[in-house]
């Protein structure tokens, strides 16, 4: 596509979502010279540990870990994203179809942070959105991504199809590790289930899921329908990413 301007749009409700959720299909795609952006929704200034400042530091960290390209960090109300629910949407319609991506990824719509879901309706919308012609030209022209996918953040689903992140599962847990706030325990720390040994976690639930496809580690995604093929033996299939 010679308009596109991102190859992947990952989208998230804070800063280090999209990182537990797709950092290593991030860093596998920027080593192969594909770009990458991000959008965060929220500053997550609800957090219970760290800044907003601190954690705007460490999302910079990540991403320049990652290879990604551009970093959009928005300033939509963490928890209260259901009530700017069409302005975000006009903004995510707007960031799609300046940055013309090939895909987008949003969180899964099952998990059990509210703000999580919340954006992958959102980006789903957005998604829609955007390839319509009469809807709000002043947002820009219409435009239609190859694909919408789900990553996972918080527990595990059964994925429509899992990316091999073996060669750089280093690479994601270096991501996550920056956000030191978010994810090291001191004394002044508020014990969360990210402060658990959260990483470790996060390392074996994508080694349960590269066995799904028989390799050391792995990311899975999710669609809301089923993958388009249109040849068994080639490469030219829009899971393709």
């Amino acid at each position: 596509m010679s308009d596109v301007k991102t190859d992947i749009l990952a989208v998230g409700a804070h800063p280090d979502d999209v990182e537990i959720g797709m950092g290593g299909t991030i860093a596998l795609h920027t080593s192969r010279g594909y770009s990458t952006s991000i959008i965060n929704l929220t500053k997550a200034e609800l957090s219970s540990n760290g800044t907003v400042e601190t954690r705007q530091d460490e999302a910079e960290q990540a991403a320049s870990l990652l290879g990604v390209e551009k970093l959009i960090q928005l300033d939509y109300p963490d928890r209260g994203l259901a009530e700017c629910r069409e302005e975000i949407v006009q903004k995510l319609t707007y960031h799609i179809r300046t940055l013309r991506p090939r895909h987008v990824f949003a969180p899964g719509i099952r998990d059990r942070h509210p703000d999580h879901t919340e954006t992958g309706r959102l980006v789903k919308e957005a998604v829609f959105n955007a390839g319509i012609q009469k809807y709000n030209p002043s947002l820009g022209g219409p435009f239609r991504p190859e694909a919408f996918w789900y990553y996972q953040i918080n527990g595990m689903t059964d994925p429509r199809y899992v990316v091999d992140i073996s060669t750089v599962i280093d690479r994601k847990l270096e991501a996550l590790q920056a956000y030191k706030s978010q994810f090291s325990s001191g004394p002044d720390t508020v014990a969360t289930p990210l402060t658990d040994a959260y990483i470790e976690r996060v390392r074996s639930r994508e080694h349960i899921t590269g066995q799904l496809i028989g390799v050391r580690y792995g990311e899975g995604f999710t669609s809301d329908g089923p993958l388009a093929v249109t040849n068994l033996f080639g490469s030219d299939s829009h899971e393709e990413i």
